[in-house]
């Protein structure tokens, strides 16, 4: 499980799977995003700005990340 630390009060989505290297660019992501293969907390999310905060997980490509 891949784990992020926020520096700020939350980190977008996107954001989120670039950080880890799931997704190689914001198009990536996004596409990843909007065809319903990236789940929050175990419910698919259609948001690529969704605000992820400390305790979420973030589930994609059979990969898991921990935001703290």
């Amino acid at each position: 499980m891949e784990v992020i630390k926020l520096k700020d009060d939350y980190i977008k989505l996107g954001q989120a799977l670039k950080a880890c290297g799931l997704a190689q660019s914001g198009v990536d992501a996004k596409f990843a995003i909007q065809d319903g293969l990236v789940k929050v907390n175990g419910k698919v999310e259609l948001q690529r700005g969704k605000k992820l905060v400390h305790g979420d997980i973030v589930e994609f490509d059979g990969e898991k990340i921990e935001i703290i």
